[in-house]
């Protein structure tokens, strides 16, 4: 029994693939020569009414108005056809329901009278969410906000598959902002973990990658996706600003011990390949501690001058 749900559950979930609309081309023609042939009939519909009624005959009189009425009526019904798209749009054709098709080639464009014609923007368009307030992945308070460039690149699925596909890409572009910062840190504790300050690029592609997945059910194409607005929230900046303060104290520190051991080393080197002077190891521990001192110390030394020799 179990199997046949499942048979039955993955049927349902193809059948549903298979009514996935997609877009094709609508078919049309130049609606220069339409135009022409309409202005025609409706001149020549008004010319017989005229003929008609300029007649005696009455049974002429009645052919030549009802002709003229009829062409006509059936020109501006056909001229009714007539669409014009400009550059950057495109118009999602129906006949009584279904689907038949979108055009897309720019200019005076001629389909069916009795087929509506919805207008979609195919433009780049920007779209920039609010500053959201979330919790990175360390809990911390955080504040974010990102511009997604996106266009419709399927107009069936954005007319049929969503209901509102602009709504819908606004509300997915927050859905993934918010996703992305509570799978990553604003600093990163290890040396190795990616944060949202540091590895800003990393970040923007894994956020593209997700806007892609989330959208494309609605036939939307993420060009472009980048934070604009990136800090901690009110309450901890402070906090959160002394902690980066301490941070850059202690590594810049680091440094300088790392260059004040290097400077130590190789005077000591120096001496010893050039015979300056003998020191024993007390003498050298001396030398050390005073350059040491000197090299990593926040304020300018005050040297001493020794007159004596050098054990007094």
């Amino acid at each position: 029994m179990s199997k046949t749900i499942e048979d039955a559950v993955s049927g349902a979930t193809s059948g549903a693939e298979r009514q996935q609309v997609r877009e094709f081309p609508a078919r049309s023609v130049g609606g220069g020569l339409a135009l022409l042939l309409g202005m025609l009939g409706l001149f020549g519909g008004v010319g017989l009414i005229v003929a008609g009624a300029a007649s005696g005959t009455d049974g002429v009189k009645i052919a030549l108005v009802v002709v003229g009425v009829l062409l006509a009526v059936t020109a501006f019904v056909m001229m009714c056809g007539l669409n014009s798209v400009a550059p950057g749009e495109a118009r999602v054709v129906q006949l009584f329901g279904r689907y038949r098709g979108t055009i897309r080639t720019d200019g005076l464009r001629w389909v069916n009278p009795l087929t509506s014609r919805t207008k979609i923007s195919t433009r780049v368009r920007n779209h920039e969410t609010a500053v959201l307030k979330v919790n990175d992945a360390y809990g911390n308070p955080i504040e974010l906000a990102a511009v997604v460039v996106w266009q419709v690149e399927d107009t069936a699925q954005a007319s049929f598959e969503v209901d509102d596909f602009e709504e819908f890409v606004s509300v997915q572009t927050e859905a993934a902002v918010r996703h992305i910062a509570i799978e990553y840190p604003y600093d990163a504790h290890e040396e190795d973990g990616l944060s949202l300050r540091e590895n800003a690029e990393e970040i923007t592609e894994k956020l593209a990658a997700e806007l892609h997945a989330r959208v494309e059910a609605a036939g939307v194409r993420i060009v472009e996706s980048r934070f604009t607005h990136l800090a901690y929230a009110p309450e901890i900046a402070s906090a959160m600003l002394q902690r980066q303060q301490a941070g850059a104290v202690v590594a810049a520190r680091r440094q300088i011990v790392e260059g004040a051991v290097g400077m130590v080393e190789l005077a000591l080197t120096r001496l010893a390949e050039e015979d300056i002077v003998d020191l024993d190891p007390e003498r050298k521990a001396s030398m050390v501690s005073n350059l040491m001192v000197v090299l990593c110390g926040d304020r300018a030394a005050q040297p001493v001058v020794n007159t004596g020799t050098l054990y007094q």
